[in-house]
């Protein structure tokens, strides 16, 4: 009986052995970035910003695109915005979003105040367009420069948005404190404007953004950006902001070009978006990037498909490598993600 009971103990032994070394397996496997692909989808929920935003034009476009050359429905999602778009990303609400570096950098290491967590499955697969940020103010208001918001009632863009979430900070990062911010979307804040609601509205897109080009029909605008020692100081608080000027062509209301400051886009996922759909929308998309172009003009930044380059830091899905480095292009070591083979 002794003998049957040492018998029961050693095999008791041995199986918590066997469940631990199973274990470390997982764990291992967790470690190495190991993750389930999900099929070629049928159809994909995109994820844009406000209607009246150029995210929400380019969702149709890419829409029309995926229908024509990949056979895959899209449903074309109103979203906050960039930030919005990372969350629901990683929920799997939507499966294509788009966003700026700003909300990018947040997430990906961390920093934002937004940020719960790290965002680190999402991946770049392809270059849109620079974001300039630009304020305007009715012409009765006298007001050309962000400084004048001091204590001032301003739209700074949806909740989330790249505008909603930025425009707080370039504020605080000048020492402006405006009056009451009226979060919304740039439908909603033109709609206000010429409604005699708000003076000064800032926001930013692909240019020419229909929201300016809306109310700069129906009345007098002052239409402005941010340059010298004030940009300076915004892209030491905020440093993935750079440089841009608006051409002097962009607006009806703008005689000269326009210093300002900006936030490049990307086209992601999640790293578990099936690889051959991933190529096959890569593929298609700088094969017809004419068909972007006439969807919305910002899409010319991306007519040469190195401009993928403009992303030097962020883990990009291998489907997107796959294709940029079939047509010759060189990219970073560092946007190479575990997962690559």
């Amino acid at each position: 009986m002794k003998g049957l009971k040492k018998l029961y103990l050693f095999a008791f032994i041995l199986g918590l052995i066997f469940l631990a070394a199973c274990g470390d397996e997982e764990a291992s496997g967790e470690d190495n970035g190991e993750f389930e692909e999900k099929d070629y989808p049928s159809t994909v929920t995109i994820g844009t910003a406000s209607q009246g935003g150029t995210y929400y034009i380019w969702g149709g476009g890419l829409a029309t695109l995926l229908e024509n050359h990949l056979d895959v429905t899209s449903n074309v999602e109103v979203t906050g915005g960039p930030v919005h778009n990372i969350q629901l990303l990683d929920v799997d609400d939507v499966q294509l979003g788009m966003v700026t570096t700003g909300p990018l950098f947040e997430g990906y290491y961390n920093e934002g105040d937004w940020a719960e967590k790290e965002y680190d499955d999402i991946r770049v697969i392809f270059p849109m367009y620079d974001t300039p940020f630009h304020w305007w103010s009715s012409a009765d208001s006298g007001v050309t420069s962000i400084t004048e918001h001091e204590g001032e009632r301003v739209g700074i863009g949806p909740s989330g948005g790249t505008p909603g979430t930025y425009n707080p900070l370039i504020y605080d990062a000048l020492g402006i404190e405006t009056g009451e911010q009226v979060a919304a979307g740039a439908s909603d804040l033109a709609s206000q404007m010429l409604d005699g609601q708000l003076d000064h509205i800032g926001f930013s897109a692909g240019m020419p953004i229909a929201a300016v080009t809306e109310v700069e029909t129906q009345m007098d605008i002052n239409i402005y950006g941010i340059d010298g020692e004030e940009r300076e100081t915004v892209k030491e608080a905020l440093p993935y902001f750079e440089d841009f000027v608006i051409p002097a062509d962009t607006y009806d209301s703008l005689d000269s070009d326009e210093e300002t400051i900006a936030q490049f886009n990307f086209g992601v996922v999640q790293k578990d978006a099936n690889e051959e759909f991933v190529y096959d929308l890569v593929k298609a998309y700088h094969e017809n990037i004419d068909q972007m172009i006439s969807t919305h003009a910002s899409a010319q930044e991306s007519e040469d498909p190195e401009t993928i380059l403009r992303n030097e830091e962020y883990p990009m899905h291998p489907g997107a490598i796959r294709y940029y480095e079939e047509i010759g292009i060189e990219l970073p070591e560092a946007v190479y993600p575990p997962e690559w083979e």
